[in-house]
């Protein structure tokens, strides 16, 4: 049998049958377990937002951290712009960005200020126990008592004995005047003072006197108890008046001579006491008393020179013997004083600029502030003005705040006033924020001295390479006394290119300029005290491979005052990979070897200025 279905009826079915299935699925997918993905949706929002830029090249951006494909620099966050900010000028970072910047804070506090001073010196002879014995009256050497340098000898010994034409008169003239002696006795003295100042002694005017008979050998006697350092006669010499014959120096209490620079002067006292050991005897500490110290400071070496007195009984410490010396020193009278890290402070050579956390801000917020500094206090400084106790500054990671404030048109370091900076590059209007490395423009080992190597159109001011060419002088100083293997004077000379450094105002750079001296700044500033503290030919030898290849992308990009500057090339430094230096000879003096090989190397390039 046909069932007849109208159009009508097949239609209304159709649609039943849709409703129907539409509430069943939405029935059982109700029915199933929701999972709760807000989470990891915030997690990846907040990844997705983080962008990393570079302070040097701030058209790079990218989504995680890493280097800059362009000077391989460490990336940074990219700081946005916060509407809790009280302030224009606050910078505010992340806990993440804080994190991977490494940026930690400390809390201002006034401390009593005091600072060890360490300093190099030599043993020198005590100059009030120098005796120099000359010749009053001429004749000839007939005996020699004494006939090496270093013997000890005692006051009233006899050194020498001389035959003199000179004094065979005066004795005859003695002799005529002793007849006269009570009728003329202003006759009779003039002729014994005459022997007088001649050196002899009363003993032996009396003996002449007594036995009446002249004498043709007269005795050279040591005036003082101490040691033949110099014998400037022989046996037979012919001698005339005012030659040298003999120098005695009492060495049982001698100097130890000390050298302090500039900044070390207001530290020192007299009366401060001096711990000081001796190379020749290792794990024995000598001590002392600052005696004196130098009015005058060396033009050259920018030193003054601080006297401890040290007694010497048993003569075991000898002159020009190397000494290292430990003052722990405050300032006299001085109550306590604000200080803070040297790590958290960003100086200009003009300016000095901290950042100083804000309280009650929900995330870590920094605001720029100049201050004043005072004394050097060894790891921090005193703080004379801009800070106040109880607050709290980033101690570590200031360079990336910094860094980031620029980015973000923010009072800093290089932009005190803020305002947006201009990245140095013309990319003819391309959109850099979308760019996205390619694999040949990866940074390799060389990638840094590359970009800083390269000729800028920038005008470096005459007074900045002024700055820098002192540090260049100090730098083959430094460089010679390790040809040397000198290890003590390649210390001294590592603090004063450390100290210049503090003299070079980057304030006279602008731009990407400033931007490569800070980073070279700060490796340099690391590399050198590395060689300061040691003490060890081969560690310094080691980290002045990275202070030249540091300071030679420096000299190339700035300049210095020399025409010509020898780049230089050992092939088998640092296990054979090799190591650069500058000099101002062509020939070879190897600085990694010294004596051992002495002329290995090669000129690789020649700067001229």
């Amino acid at each position: 049998m046909k069932i007849k279905i109208s159009k009508r009826e097949l239609i209304i079915g159709i649609c039943t049958l849709i409703v129907g299935l539409s509430l069943g699925l939405l029935f059982f997918k109700s029915s199933e377990p929701v999972e709760e993905t807000t989470h990891e949706h915030s997690a990846y929002e907040e990844s997705e937002t983080t962008i990393w830029t570079c302070s040097m090249h701030p058209q790079i951006r990218m989504d995680k951290p890493g280097k800059c494909p362009i000077c391989a620099m460490d990336l940074i966050p990219l700081v946005t712009e916060s509407e809790e900010s009280a302030s224009p000028g606050e910078i505010q970072m992340t806990e993440a960005a804080m994190r991977i910047a490494d940026v930690q804070t400390v809390i201002v506090t006034k401390q009593k200020p005091e600072k060890e001073l360490h300093l190099f010196g030599k043993l020198k002879p005590d100059e009030r126990n120098i005796a120099e014995l000359t010749a009053r009256f001429g004749g000839r050497i007939e005996k020699l008592m004494v006939n090496f340098t270093g013997q000890n000898v005692v006051k009233g010994q006899k050194l020498a004995s001389i035959y003199s034409p000179e004094l065979v008169t005066a004795q005859k003239e003695l002799m005529e005047a002793m007849e006269y002696k009570e009728s003329n006795p202003e006759f009779y003295k003039a002729a014994r003072n005459k022997l007088k100042l001649w050196d002899l002694t009363e003993e032996q005017i009396n003996e002449i006197e007594s036995k009446g008979e002249l004498q043709y050998y007269f005795e050279i006697l040591s005036p003082i108890s101490g040691t033949i350092t110099m014998r400037h006669v022989a046996l037979g010499d012919y001698i005339k008046v005012g030659s040298r014959l003999f120098e005695v120096i009492d060495l049982t209490n001698i100097w130890a001579m000390f050298e302090a620079y500039e900044s070390d002067l207001p530290w020192i006292n007299i009366g401060d006491k001096v711990k000081f050991t001796i190379k020749a005897f290792p794990g024995k500490t000598y001590k002392g008393n600052v005696t004196y110290i130098d009015p005058f400071i060396n033009s050259k070496t920018r030193i003054a020179n601080i006297r401890v007195e040290v007694s010497n009984p048993n003569l075991v410490l000898k002159p020009e013997m190397f000494a290292n010396g430990i003052v722990t020193s405050n300032l006299s009278n001085s109550p306590a004083d604000l200080q803070i890290p040297k790590s958290s402070i960003l100086w200009t050579g003009k300016r000095a600029v901290v950042y100083v956390k804000v309280p009650n801000r929900e995330a870590p917020t920094f605001i720029y502030r100049e201050i004043v500094l005072g004394p050097d206090v060894g790891e921090f400084y005193i703080v004379k003005e801009g800070l106040e106790e109880g607050e709290e500054i980033a101690m570590n990671g200031v360079f990336k705040i910094d860094a980031a404030a620029q980015l973000a048109g923010k009072p800093s370091m290089m932009n005190p006033e803020g305002g947006k900076i201009s990245t140095g590059h013309d990319h003819g209007g391309m959109d850099m924020g979308e760019q996205k490395p390619a694999a040949s423009m990866k940074p390799d080992d060389h990638s840094l001295h590359t970009m800083i190597d390269e000729s800028s159109d920038e005008i470096i001011s005459q007074q900045f390479k002024t700055q820098l060419t002192k540090v260049f002088d100090q730098y083959i100083n430094l460089k010679n006394a390790l040809v040397k293997a000198d290890a003590q004077k390649a210390a001294k000379f590592v603090r004063e290119i450390l100290y210049s450094l503090e003299k070079v105002d980057m304030g006279l750079l602008k731009g990407d300029a400033h931007m490569v001296w800070m980073n070279q700044l700060e490796k340099l500033k690391t590399e050198g005290e590395k060689i300061a503290e040691s003490h060890n030919i081969d560690f310094q030898r080691k980290i002045f491979k990275y202070l030249s290849e540091t300071f030679i992308a420096s000299v190339k990009r700035f300049g210095v005052d020399s025409e010509t500057i020898y780049v230089q090339f050992c092939p088998m430094a640092d296990n054979e990979i090799g190591a650069l230096w500058m000099s101002l000879e062509e020939q070879i003096s190897n600085p990694y070897y010294g004596d051992m090989m002495l002329r290995c190397g090669e000129v690789k390039d020649i700067i001229n200025q």
